[in-house]
């Protein structure tokens, strides 16, 4: 928790003068009982009315004091958390966008999702409490018992026993709740999983009739976070009746002490008031820094896991070698006469997910020059994502190397080697906004020729046309009101609107028929780009007439050539081929 507070450094003079008015208004607050004493010793005991309405009025300026100083108070320390809150949440953001998909794996996005919302909102009330009260409640606390003493040592010893016996309550529940209320924050990233899997997957849930299983599930980890909530909500409910056990023995004690020495003539009758205002004084505040203390270690305990998240380095280093330099050495490797360099080579590349117990890629080898174009095929699960997501390093290899225009992909910056690629992933991703807004993800610079090209080559130029409005037709969230091959098709226009040098088609046709998608390979090969194209496909049809095919098996390369080749040399390729196309049809193609 710590480390966020240079959050806070923004705000200094805020977070100075919260506790300041604090303490100015706790100050005249420990003023009242020697006034009221004052007024009962003298003004009562004497029958003076106007000393007593001078008390009075002296008693009104000190509570609008107060409560001016209570306000100013409020507004600096509300600053000062919002500005807090604002920051961390910010840097949150920021630091996620920068994690590898390895660290995406590794945490999920249902407690990143809980982070940085209920954590944050947590310490947020945390800052603003602590600034308001956490200087505050003590200083009177104390404050109360040195003006106890001012008023009868003796008689004030009792404070001296009852705020240890307070503090030891407050200060253990404390320690005990702590590590629980971390606890219930990961129930509550349970929750908030099986919730986004149940408003994801709904559709599955409902063809698979298991609404009824997904409720129990459902019920399950709530009742796990309920009981969670209540356990440590029972241990934080004992604060207060323990708290007020001591605080009222020791105002009988103090009443009794007090009886016995006005008896004796050493204390007047105000003077006990005044002490028994003092205890209740300091019983209120006690019971404000134990609720106080509560909020607080909620507020740490969020605070650790936003730390925790703000603690993750990834594991990838980005190179500084831009995309340019890198294609201006291949060319003038090429001009001192060597063969021409391959935009993308595999060099004994091998890929294992964190966690996993096996490779999923092994030894995968080749090249694929400026221009061409490359099919992947494979059965499920034999890698096919796994291989092009290395391309624009989603992932880093384990193993060997992959290089672009003969250069080590690390070397590269991150950002300058994506601005290249165009990637349309295998699960279409649109945003609430225009059609128009959507394509400018790819390039926000574009101009409306350049938008319309990368409609007419996506093939989704007919349909956006028809809907009203055309590029100004809104798409809902995640695109629900378009269909599975529309959104394949604006997927694939946003990523051809930046104009890349290499392109990636992850399985992003498989909603298209046979006739679109051979419209869209026709004219993605007419592109007067001529970028590098990766086709990942379950078609052979997709990928018969490319340049290259590699053909995946469980991870490793089964064959790798032209359709014909393969059809002739590679098992694996005739298996899926055949498969989609009889023997007969093959034979007469």
């Amino acid at each position: 928790m710590k480390s966020l507070l240079v959050y806070l450094k923004e705000y200094k003079k805020e977070t100075v003068l919260a506790p300041l008015f604090k303490m100015l208004e706790a100050s005249f607050e420990l003023f009242v009982p020697l006034v009221m004493a004052a007024v009962i010793d003298v003004g009562i005991a004497s029958g003076d009315g106007s000393y007593i309405i001078r008390m009075c009025l002296v008693l009104i300026a000190l509570g609008i004091i107060g409560l001016v100083c209570s306000i100013t108070a409020q507004y600096f320390s509300a600053k000062a958390a919002a500005g807090f809150g604002t920051g961390v949440r910010h840097a949150l953001f920021e630091h996620i966008q920068n994690f590898t998909f390895t660290e995406m794996d590794t945490l999920g996005s249902s407690t990143l999702i809980t982070r940085m919302t209920s954590d944050v909102n947590q310490a947020q009330s945390g800052v603003n409490l602590v600034l308001r009260l956490f200087l505050r409640s003590p200083f009177i606390v104390f404050g109360a018992m040195i003006m106890a003493f001012t008023v009868d040592a003796e008689a004030a010893v009792i404070f001296v026993v009852v705020i240890p016996l307070l503090s030891a309550i407050v200060f253990g529940v404390m320690l005990i709740t702590m590590p629980m209320y971390r606890n219930v924050q990961s129930r509550l990233d349970s929750v908030l999983l099986t919730t986004r899997e149940n408003l994801a997957g709904v559709r599955v849930i409902r063809a698979f009739n298991k609404e009824q299983g997904e409720r129990e599930r459902f019920e399950k980890e709530n009742q796990m976070l309920t009981d969670a909530q209540k356990f440590v909500g029972r241990i934080s409910g004992l604060m207060n009746p323990m708290t007020y056990i001591v605080v009222n023995g020791g105002i009988i004690a103090l009443i009794y002490t007090g009886a016995v020495r006005v008896n004796m003539g050493s204390l007047t009758q105000g003077e006990v008031v005044a002490l028994i205002n003092y205890m209740s004084q300091i019983l209120v505040e006690l019971v404000k820094l134990a609720n106080l203390i509560i909020t607080v270690t909620k507020a740490v305990a969020c605070g650790n896991r936003i730390e925790n998240v703000l603690k993750i380095h990834p594991d990838m280093e980005n190179g500084s070698m831009s995309w340019e330099e890198g294609k201006e050495r291949a060319e003038h490797a090429h001009s001192g006469g060597a063969d021409e360099v391959p935009i993308v080579e595999f060099d004994h590349v091998s890929l294992a997910y964190k966690g996993a117990g096996a490779e999923s890629l092994g030894d995968i080898s080749f090249r694929v020059m400026p221009g061409e174009t490359v099919g992947i095929i494979g059965g499920t699960g034999s890698g096919k994502s796994s291989l092009v997501n290395l391309i624009p390093r989603f992932y880093d290899a384990t193993g060997g190397e992959v290089r672009i225009f003969g250069q080590n992909i690390k070397e590269y910056d991150t950002e300058s080697l994506r601005r290249h690629i165009g990637v349309v992933l295998q699960k279409a991703v649109l945003f609430k906004g225009t059609v128009e807004e959507n394509l400018r993800w790819g390039n926000e610079q574009a101009s409306a020729e350049e938008i319309e090209e990368a409609l007419r080559i996506s093939q989704a130029k007919e349909f956006v046309d028809n809907k009203d409005g055309k590029l100004s037709f809104r798409i809902e969230q995640g695109g629900r009101n378009l269909s599975g091959g529309q959104k394949q098709r604006l997927t694939i226009a946003r990523a051809l609107v930046r104009k890349p040098d290499i392109l990636i088609l992850d399985d992003s046709a498989s909603a298209l028929d046979f006739a679109t998608d051979a419209a869209l390979r026709s004219a993605i090969g007419g592109m007067k780009e001529h970028p590098a194209v990766f086709i990942v496909s379950q078609r052979a049809a997709s990928i018969q007439y490319v340049d290259q095919i590699i053909v995946l098996d469980d991870g490793r390369v089964a064959g790798k050539g032209t359709h014909e080749e393969l059809i002739r040399n590679c098992p694996a390729y005739r298996e899926i081929y055949y498969s989609q196309f009889p023997k007969e049809e093959a034979a007469n193609g």
